[in-house]
């Protein structure tokens, strides 16, 4: 791969013609699965499939139920990326050929998702859900290690990638949290609280270690703290109520800004040169 963002590639034209369209495609199936979801083309809302334990009162770790408003600034950055992956001055890129076999997976996995809790399949959906994860996290360290075309590739890829990533963080432990709530796991049980802290602690480290890896890039950080603090709210107000976990999920949330920011301020203070690594010169 060459050391400069060009338009160049083995061949731009055969590019062109076939998986920026593909690409394009999955997208538009991820889309459809979305509406399938959301009960407007005649399948069961998420909310109330797999026996409701999706829902906003489902689980312990259940977000709020605006929380998933998100899904709409992720979809909406989706269908621009793939548009705009169309045009001439994108289809050869460099980073968009690297991109579109992750980016395009993350899309599929994300309608199998929809249509395996449509199934009632909540083991298998945690399956779905913990690949889509690691797909989408090799699609970001994707995106920082190849340099980007300009502003506009970089924020579009940059954002809609880093929103999808730290939501689909938050829905592996929603999902997951889901699953054993359905195995038996009570609410009101002490235990469940201790695991319940330690879990969103864990979600926290993550937030923390994600924001050290990209130099405190504020997009996967802005939707996995937006998760946890929806869960906060959902165990403040909701059917399934518990105020240490409250707690919890919005001390989570704070440090995860907190640890973000940090880093932020140290990736603009040092030195480019001296950075660990140097993410292989991608540039926010």
């Amino acid at each position: 791969m060459m050391g400069k963002t060009t338009h160049t590639s083995e061949d731009p034209r055969r590019a062109s013609r076939t998986a920026p369209w593909f690409y394009a495609a999955t997208v538009a199936v991820a889309v459809a699965g979305a509406f399938l979801g959301s009960g407007a083309i005649g399948g069961t809302p998420i909310q109330d499939a797999a026996g409701g334990w999706l829902s906003a009162d489902g689980t312990v770790l259940a977000p709020g139920t605006g929380a998933f408003s998100i899904w709409s600034v992720i979809y909406t950055g989706l269908v621009v990326h793939a548009v705009i992956q169309l045009l001439p001055a994108w289809r050869g890129s460099g980073l968009q050929r690297r991109l579109r076999p992750w980016a395009g997976a993350s899309a599929l996995l994300n309608a199998a998702w929809i249509w395996v809790v449509q199934w009632g399949q909540l083991l298998l959906s945690v399956v779905v859900i913990a690949v889509l994860l690691a797909v989408l996290a090799r699609t970001f360290i994707l995106f920082l290690r190849t340099p980007t075309n300009g502003r506009t590739e970089r924020l579009v890829v940059g954002i809609t990638f880093g929103l999808y990533l730290g939501w689909v963080s938050v829905a592996t432990v929603a999902n997951t949290s889901a699953l054993l709530a359905s195995w038996g796991a009570q609410a009101s049980d002490g235990a469940t609280v201790v695991v319940a802290a330690a879990v969103l602690a864990v979600a926290a480290a993550i937030g923390i270690t994600l924001a050290a890896a990209t130099g405190g890039r504020l997009a996967p950080a802005a939707a996995l703290a937006w998760g946890l603090a929806w869960i906060a709210v959902g165990r403040l107000d909701g059917g399934t109520q518990s105020v240490p976990i409250a707690w919890a999920a919005g001390a989570a949330a704070g440090l995860v800004v907190a640890g973000t920011l940090l880093y932020r301020i140290r990736e603009a203070r040092v030195p480019r040169h001296q950075l660990a690594g140097d993410r292989d010169g991608a540039t926010r």
